[in-house]
This record gives structure tokens, sequence and C-alpha cells, in this order.
């Protein structure tokens, strides 16, 4: 039987995406998670995320600060607790709206097999590989 987790945001190494986010994976296949994936992702002033869309549904929170969620061509302005749910296969990304103040999001993925497939050049890969990266987490 798999054992419950505690895990500690604070205590756990991020990893750099670059454009100014960074991401602390939680629930993982290291866990024990057969079904799901989540984790924080956190934004500079006026930072993004290049639009992409995964194989599966996602769900993101805003934790804090102002975003805009660009979600197949339309952009939300949220604010911290406002939820998205993104159905597979739809292009999206976030971005910090403010020039001043961080901005991070809670994300949920409805696969431990999620994959995120950038749409400007088409590659692909596993959430997964992005996990690898540190040694605390996979």
């Amino acid at each position: 039987m798999t054992q419950p987790a505690i895990l500690r945001p604070r205590e756990i190494k991020s990893n750099d995406r670059g454009n100014g986010a960074r991401t602390t994976p939680l629930v993982t296949r290291r866990c024990g998670s057969t079904s799901m994936i989540n984790g924080i992702t956190a934004f500079d002033p006026g930072a993004s995320i290049d639009l992409h869309k995964h194989n599966c549904e996602e769900s993101v929170m805003i934790l804090d600060g102002q975003a805009i969620a660009e979600i197949d061509g339309v952009r939300y302005p949220l604010g911290p607790n406002d939820t998205t749910w993104i159905p597979a296969n739809v292009p999206h990304r976030f971005i910090n709206a403010s020039q001043t103040e961080p901005m991070r999001i809670f994300w949920i993925y409805a696969s431990i097999d999620a994959t995120r497939t950038m749409i400007a050049t088409g590659e692909e890969r596993p959430i997964d590989a992005e996990h690898h990266q540190q040694g605390t987490q996979s």
C-alpha cells in the first residue's frame, strides 16, 4: 500500500522554466501518485510561459498576484482564488499581469502521464521530465 505524503513547498527545490517562471512539483510519481500530479509555479513581475497544450485536463488556481489566463485565444484577468479548468488539447498560457509584484499558481493535471506540447514548435515532452531535473522530486 502506498503511504500518504506531506509535502512542504519551501523544502522542495524548484525548477527554473525560463522567462522568469519557476515550478515546484508537489504530488508526483515520487510520492506514490498513480492518477494525478500537481505543483506551484511562481512568476516574476511581467513573466509568462509560452503558449502550450496538454494531453489531459488541467486546473489552475491563482494563489497570489494578478494573472492573465490566455485560453484558446481569449484573455481572462484572474486574481487570488480564481480557478480555471482547461480541457485536453486546448492552447493556453499564464501571464503575470503585474510589472511590480510576483504571481503564483497552483496547477493540477488529471493524469500522471501528462505531456506539454509547445504550440510554437510542436515539441512535446512529459511533465515528469521537468521534475527529473531535480533530486528531491520526480
